[in-house]
């Protein structure tokens, strides 16, 4: 048994800390393909102190500017860093202004650790600060400085401060990159939170009149039954309306932070609606059907926010200030005064409001038979279906690989097969399709319990009340990248789309990447996904080389599948295009308008010609 003594005992220094543990700082690394990788938390702690400093009232826009090798440089027009100070906001853990200010008690980023996280998970890392006429720079790598301007000098630059970096990919994956939509939407979310702050990304600006109003009605898919109600206070602002889907979407927010997973004040809101609704109309409506089709943005100001992780996506504090006041009660009776106020002067919406209710009630009604049936067929299933073999860590449980749960849609017993001898048994599971799926474009809900495949996968992925229960954190769709399978994958594509869009929104959907070609020598083997993979394998294994061209999952043997579904495995995010409707997206794809999509093609048809 080794020994245990004081030497075993280590002290690190703040940079080797954030270095050696970065996801307690920014949650996973990521090569940025997903919303939530760490590079997107980095130019969002470089961003907060701009945004805050708009909120104190200085300087009225931010510059964000990333290049083709995603550097990343931020230019705000506030009070500027002081230039003594500059070092220690850089360099200095837990050191920042925003502890005792009475002016930064509704931040969000209040432990001074943020931009040191950027500093020390960066190959390069400058903070510049203009104040009075004086600038000062300094310039790091991986935290350590490498020049410094240690006297301000004379500049007739405008006030304020510049972050300028790049990721250190020896810890972040070396294809690591910022993707353009994500980065949009931060901007665009920052308006919003914000109006009449002008936020520019690579010279598109983003400036918002009517704040969280105008957040809905650009995310909502379809048309609004009414409203959408908007009701504000000095810490409060609530945006909502009902559509036609019967799920429900929300969009919520504390101090300017994005709560993605939501937490206490949006469960607070869920749950005023529900009594504020009841009171208003004297009826015991059921909740769901309260709720049903329900499209809402939540903003809440409060001090000393206390969140789930120091990314901040899940609030946990049970208070809105230090005196005790609960989010729960001061959510209740905001909404208890204004809806109540709103809907008595608003009859038209009240009545709208209302038949919306009935008709999801109605809904609710009518599909309570067909849930007995299909319920009775997933208890059968839990027994005697062999379509779907599961693991042991769920995404809903707190086994301590939840995160790393998936599941792998697949067409056929030969793919299912394959991934099912090669899989991680703890996280990894397998749903088989039978054939081709229905195309479930402008069908009513009933068909998911009616259509045993979408039934039986429904229950796969306990998602029938809500996304709550979810089993995976990743659901894959795995199909050959042929005809057939980018059909099938559409088909999919089209159920979650139409019956469960949220899985689509909060990122939990995905493509399996699988090579199309097999490269090797005597020596070495290199799986290729595209054609430029393919020349560059052969250049580096020689032309004698085999070469062997996959035509559908079944034909990989279980000991090559082990490499494409293990820790490297090639997942493509499913995104939905910013602004598109989902309607009219499915409408376009997958309804009957076939000569337009005919026309589209041919618009669109590339052919690529081998000058060999």
């Amino acid at each position: 048994m080794a020994e245990y003594t004081e030497a075993d005992i280590k002290s690190l220094d703040w940079k080797e800390h954030i270095r050696m543990r970065p996801g307690m700082y920014i949650g996973k690394l990521g090569d940025g393909s997903s919303a939530d990788d760490g590079i997107y938390i980095l130019l969002k702690e470089a961003l907060d102190n701009s945004i805050d400093e708009f909120v104190m009232g200085h300087g009225t826009e931010v510059r964000v500017e990333i290049d083709d090798e995603s550097r990343v440089e931020v230019r705000d027009y506030g009070r500027g860093i002081p230039l003594g100070k500059l070092m220690d906001c850089a360099a200095k853990i837990n050191t920042g202004a925003k502890y005792d200010s009475e002016a930064f008690k509704k931040s969000v980023g209040l432990n001074g650790v943020g931009i040191k996280a950027v500093n020390a998970l960066s190959e390069f890392f400058e903070i510049q600060a203009w104040r009075d006429g004086q600038t000062k720079a300094i310039a790091f790598s991986k935290g350590e400085v490498t020049e410094e301007m240690k006297n301000p000098r004379t500049d007739l630059g405008k006030n304020g401060t510049r972050l300028a970096f790049d990721v250190d990919r020896n810890i972040f994956p070396k294809k690591t990159r910022f993707r353009a939509g994500y980065v949009e939407k931060m901007c665009r979310y920052y308006s919003y939170l914000n109006p009449g702050l002008a936020v520019f990304f690579n010279g598109k600006k983003f400036k918002s009149k009517d704040g969280l109003l105008d957040l809905l009605r650009e995310e909502m898919d379809g048309e609004a039954l009414y409203g959408p109600i908007h009701l504000r206070d000095k810490d409060i602002e609530i945006v909502f309306t009902h559509g036609l889907d019967s799920s429900e979407q929300y969009y919520s927010f504390v101090n300017g932070q994005n709560t993605t997973q939501g937490g206490t004040h949006l469960a607070a809101f869920r749950e005023a609606i529900v009594q504020v609704v009841r009171g208003f109309y004297k009826k015991q409506y059921n909740p769901a059907d309260i709720r049903s089709g329900l499209e809402a943005a939540v903003l809440v100001r409060i001090e000393e926010p206390v969140f789930e992780s120091q990314t901040k996506t899940k609030l946990g504090s049970m208070t809105v200030s230090p005196e005790g006041e609960t989010i729960r009660t001061f959510i209740a009776n905001f909404l208890k005064e204004h809806l109540d106020n709103y809907l008595h002067k608003n009859p038209k919406d009240a009545e709208a409001l209302q038949k919306r209710i009935l008709a999801a009630e109605r809904e609710r009604k009518e599909l309570s038979g067909v849930k007995k049936i299909a319920k009775e067929r997933a208890r059968k299933a839990k027994v005697h279906n062999k379509k779907l073999r599961d693991c042991r860590a769920h995404f809903s449980s707190k086994h301590k690989r939840a995160k790393e749960s998936t599941v792998f849609i697949t067409e056929g017993d030969s793919a299912s097969g394959s991934i099912t001898k090669c899989r991680d048994v703890e996280t990894q599971a397998v749903f088989s399709l039978r054939g081709k799926p229905l195309n479930s474009f402008g069908l009513k809900r009933n068909v998911v319990y009616e259509n045993e495949e979408f039934n039986l996968l429904q229950h796969a992925l306990d998602i029938e009340e809500s996304l709550e229960t979810l089993r995976y954190n990743r659901v894959v769709i795995a199909t050959d990248a042929d005809v057939d399978g980018m059909h099938i994958r559409l088909l999919l594509l089209t159920f979650f789309l139409q019956f469960f869009p949220e899985l689509v929104r909060d990122g939990h959907l995905y493509i399996l990447q699988t090579p199309l070609f097999r490269v090797r020598n005597k020596k070495e083997t290199r799986y290729c996904y595209d054609e430029d993979e393919r020349v560059a394998a052969v250049k580096a294994l020689g032309k004698a080389a085999e070469i062997t061209r996959f035509k559908g999952l079944g034909e990989i043997s279980p000991d090559e599948f082990k490499f494409m579904i293990g820790p490297d495995m090639r997942l493509d995010p499913v995104l939905m295009e910013e602004g598109k409707s989902i309607k009219e997206m499915l409408g376009f794809y997958m309804g009957k308008n076939t000569p337009q999509r005919q026309e589209f093609i041919i618009e669109n048809l590339r052919e690529d010609v081998d000058a060999a």
